[in-house]
């Protein structure tokens, strides 16, 4: 979004400022998106940040708020800078739920709101009774600077390292594994790699991404139970340049979410040219265009998301 912004600026004159609590000015280095000038990081410093917002708040045509979290900066704008036009970015699972009482005032101070997807803005209609005038879908897109794909060659290297073959029908989920949000469903493919094994024993399973020593040791369960030692094969933290070769070793992109605001991740498996496999309950089907684009699934049936692996594996044989 600072990318656009920013080059709409150049375009009609005016002046953006991109601003994050959490970043430390240095990362704006090298920055592709926008000039580093246009940046200021201020490194978990949350009184001066706030401070600094609300002071350029009010000087400012139009303040975004990337998340719901920053609604008391918004608010405070208001207060001080009324004609201040205030939006809202809503991802998903933070405004999925009601919200405090103070919270969900400052909420309706906001002249529009922009949901990541048709689920969230229905969240915000039902749950926060937010206008529908007030509210529009504003989807998650790729970022310009991916590598383009490598026409899907497997890198025979990259196989080897994973004890995988050529011929290996190779399903990935490339998520943060974490103990406390155990919602992205690869416990499911797992189950459903269980059911295939015995038709299907060439189908091996990368499930990419950071993991805590809780989860680690609930998947290795899950794997061991199954007896899935030879399929399933847990990769850790990726680089980012180390995600294309991923994508192109792997047929099948599988993530049966259950809260997923968006899921970015299809768009970017669908780039890569694999088919994907997503929940049918939350953000996931704006991304797939409810199912024009791949294949939705009761994300909490085994059985619906072995059906759409054997679907896949399919397709490809014919």
């Amino acid at each position: 979004m600072g990318k656009a912004l920013y080059e709409e600026s150049i375009q009609n004159n005016g002046v953006v400022q991109v601003c994050s609590m959490y970043d430390k000015q240095r990362d704006a280095f090298n920055n592709l998106y926008f000039p580093a000038e246009n940046f200021r990081g201020y490194g978990i410093n949350k009184f001066l940040f706030i401070k600094d917002m609300v002071e350029a708040g009010k000087g400012a045509d139009t303040v975004i708020l990337s998340h719901a979290n920053l609604l008391l900066i918004g608010w405070l704008i208001k207060k001080v800078s009324p004609s201040t036009r205030l939006i809202l970015l809503a991802h998903g699972i933070e405004i999925w739920y009601p919200l405090s009482r103070r919270k969900r005032k400052m909420l309706h101070y906001c002249n529009s709101v922009f949901a990541v997807s048709s689920f969230t803005q229905n969240k915000l209609l039902e749950i926060h009774q937010v206008s529908k005038a007030k509210s529009a879908v504003l989807n998650n897109c790729l970022d310009p600077y991916l590598p383009l794909p490598s026409l899907h060659r497997k890198s025979k290297k990259l196989l080897q390292k994973y004890g995988f073959d050529a011929n290996d029908f190779v399903l990935m989920t490339l998520t943060r594994l974490s103990s406390k949000e155990r919602y992205k469903g690869y416990d499911k493919v797992i189950g459903a790699i269980a059911k295939l094994k015995i038709s299907h024993p060439n189908i091996k399973y990368l499930l990419a991404g950071t993991y805590d020593k809780e989860e680690k040791l609930f998947v290795d369960k899950l794997i061991e139970e199954a007896r899935l030692q030879p399929n399933v094969v847990m990769t850790g933290y990726l680089q980012d340049e180390e995600l294309e070769e991923h994508f192109a070793i792997t047929d099948a992109y599988v993530m049966p979410s259950r809260k997923e605001g968006f899921g970015l991740v299809f768009i970017e498996a669908m780039y890569y040219g694999l088919p994907v496999i997503a929940g049918n309950i939350d953000g996931s089907s704006d991304a797939l265009l409810d199912g024009q684009l791949g294949q939705l699934v009761n994300p909490g049936s085994v059985d619906e998301i072995a059906a759409a692996i054997q679907n896949i594996v399919t397709d490809k044989k014919s």
